[in-house]
């Protein structure tokens, strides 16, 4: 039971989940500063709200209805969202396009000394027989 927890924690899909986890929370809180030191103002000042949330508000029948509070959800969400495929998804795909190239490469390189004293005495054994 602990060889298959220790093969499951070892997983790449799953330290990729748990980095994907960790970084989404530390984007969360920059999107956070910003919209809080940034947006929020700047719709204050557009509005004459505080932030969105209190943009579209209205009461029916005493029951509170926020449009804004959709609003700043969906905002929020399409920052961090934006922040991670800008900051984290699209340099790990140029990674990735690089370290695939790569082996193209070494595979045009000369082949190591070793490599090539193997082919020559393969050869050498071809012609005895």
């Amino acid at each position: 039971m602990v060889k298959g927890f220790r093969e499951f924690i070892t997983r790449g899909n799953v330290v990729d989940l748990a980095v994907a986890v960790v970084i989404g929370a530390a984007f969360t809180t920059i999107i956070g500063a910003i919209v809080d030191g940034f947006v929020n103002p700047l719709i204050a000042a557009i509005f004459g709200e505080p932030d969105l949330t209190q943009v579209a508000t209205f009461e029916l029948n005493d029951a509170q209805f926020s449009i804004g509070l959709i609003i700043d959800a969906t905002f929020n969400f399409l920052c961090v969202a934006a922040a991670v495929y800008f900051f984290i998804v699209v340099p790990i795909n140029k990674l990735r396009e690089r370290r695939a190239q790569e082996p193209e490469a070494e595979e045009e390189a000369v082949p190591p000394e070793d490599i090539l004293l193997l082919r020559e005495i393969r050869d050498q054994l071809r012609n005895r027989v």
